[in-house]
């Protein structure tokens, strides 16, 4: 028979810190997100490129990202690492983790995003006199933004997710670090995960609702 005593007040008054830590989370995926970004563009234009050298490193780089699990990906670089005597502190190897994570299935995006765009637009830039560079940036970039800006909403929400993943490499200041030092000195499991849980959803539905409302406004023409 369910015995269990709910003691929703008492969770509820660490919502402040709660909140205090969806804040580092959503910092924590934000920046992994702009970081991801700029790599998996690199990424692309490397693993588009004819030097073989370069083609292998993007070529690997995605394909670790993508067929290994995130967990290891943070062990290496917090664990891994502080056996070389390399230390890094726990959000450092989360942000570092989460980004090269971010930036291997974005680059795979990127590229599907890229084959979308006819190749016939960089023929017809660069008959115009635009360089190669300038083609790219004004022509096929934006072009392969607008293509893959939902998948991009959908991985920062999954950027968001990936950040409880600091709690085991010791990181207590996100919303699951927060969470989880409440929940060791009371011991109400149930009622401050499932408050972290309703946090972790909020903030996924504001993130779709906020993509949504942009590419309502850029995309609408």
């Amino acid at each position: 028979m369910l015995d269990y005593t709910f003691q929703w007040r008492a969770a509820l008054r660490a919502l402040p810190d709660m909140l205090g830590g969806a804040l580092v989370t959503f910092e924590t995926a934000a920046l992994s997100m702009i970081f991801g970004v700029l790599i998996a563009l690199a990424l692309t234009v490397m693993r588009e490129t004819r030097n073989p050298l370069l083609r292998g490193i993007g070529n690997g780089w995605v394909s670790i990202a993508r067929n290994t699990p995130s967990l290891f990906q943070v062990y290496i670089l917090y664990f891994g690492l502080g056996s070389l005597d390399l230390h890094v502190s726990s959000w450092l190897a989360l942000l570092a983790g989460i980004t090269f994570n971010n930036a291997g299935y974005l680059a795979e995006n990127f590229r599907g995003g890229l084959k979308a765009v006819p190749d016939t637009q960089v023929r017809a830039a660069r008959s115009l006199g635009m360089s190669a560079f300038q083609a790219y940036r004004m022509i096929i970039v934006p072009q392969l933004l607008r293509i893959v800006f939902y998948p991009l909403s959908n991985q920062m929400v999954w950027a968001v997710l990936m950040t409880s993943l600091g709690v085991v490499v010791g990181l207590n200041n996100d919303l699951t670090g927060v969470t989880q030092e409440y929940n060791v000195k009371t011991f109400r499991t149930f009622e401050f995960f499932a408050i972290a849980a309703v946090l972790y959803y909020l903030i996924a539905k504001a993130i779709v609702a906020a993509a949504r409302l942009m590419a309502w406004r850029l995309f609408r023409y």
